[in-house]
């Protein structure tokens, strides 16, 4: 299966402004939200990328894409239906063909060489199926995400079957439904806001848009859905993602570029004379 196109969605009314957002890349250079995720796509080996867009949006995305504006198409989502709605409005974009999927408003920090979007092209290039990226994460932060069930592949210490889905659950419902076997106690596997769909993702997401006539949809309904019908694998990621939405959600993506740059030992060593000038501060009153 050969992933040749990505979808960004950044059109939710809390998401929007996020990929306008600028910070210091871990080169050093100041760059927006969306051209560090657009940079992320292409080191994938993906040169054609369409991003969903609040209408009006997309001259200020443009300004902000950096040098690969046009490589990018824009789609406008008119009417505000959710998620899966908003990846729907792509499919004339993505035809037939399967795609990378990257939420705007989230940031991937890679702790190896290779990214996080090129794991997993990789992997769901040769499983030749929907594949959604997975991070361990302790149960009072699951009620932010998408979380799944299922059961990791025997002798595979990273790849799981998924069985089912759940969009932001309780965790209550979590410990009930969503359990995986191998998993520390308190952790589940949540969304690391990156998949790589198929067009039969896109056939469901279309008759559930049929289905629910003007109601709002969204995509993990479908990815469940999906896991009962064909083949849906999971590959747990180790890399760091921030949900940028959350208080501090920028500031820790910042942070986490820095300390994987190349200016780390200098920001190590500035962070470090922040807490002894506070610790001394607070010692003299």
């Amino acid at each position: 299966m050969k992933i040749q196109k990505a979808v960004i969605t950044s059109a939710g009314p809390d998401q929007r402004k996020l990929p306008m957002q600028t910070l210091i890349d871990r080169d050093g250079t100041e760059k927006s939200v969306l051209e560090i995720l657009i940079e992320e796509v292409i080191s994938a080996g993906i040169q054609e990328i369409g991003v969903v867009i609040n209408p009006g949006d997309e001259d200020s995305y443009r300004k902000i894409a950096g040098p690969h504006v046009e490589q990018v198409t824009f789609i406008p989502q008119v009417e505000s239906r959710g998620y899966g709605h908003a990846i729907l409005l792509a499919s004339d974009f993505t035809g037939k063909d399967p795609f990378l999927h990257l939420v705007g408003d989230h940031m991937y920090v890679k702790r190896s060489e290779k990214g996080c979007a090129a794991q997993l092209v990789e992997f769901a290039s040769r499983e030749s199926c929907s594949v959604s990226a997975v991070q361990a994460t302790r149960e009072s932060l699951i009620p932010h995400y998408g979380v799944v069930g299922g059961t990791r592949i025997q002798g595979q210490n990273n790849i799981y079957k998924i069985d089912k889905v759940i969009e932001k659950p309780t965790p209550t419902l979590a410990e009930q439904q969503l359990i995986v076997p191998g998993l520390r106690s308190g952790y589940y596997l949540c969304f690391f806001g990156m998949h790589v769909l198929t067009s039969g993702v896109m056939e469901a997401l279309r008759q559930k848009s049929m289905t629910d006539n003007q109601k709002k949809f969204n995509l993990s309904d479908t990815l469940n859905e999906l896991s009962g019908k064909e083949k849906y694998l999971a590959l747990e990621i180790t890399d760091f993602r921030f949900d940028l939405g959350v208080k501090y959600g920028l500031m820790k993506a910042q942070l986490a570029l820095a300390l994987a740059g190349r200016d780390r030992y200098r920001i190590l060593s500035e962070i470090l004379e922040f807490f002894v000038a506070k610790d001394l501060d607070g010692a003299g009153r």
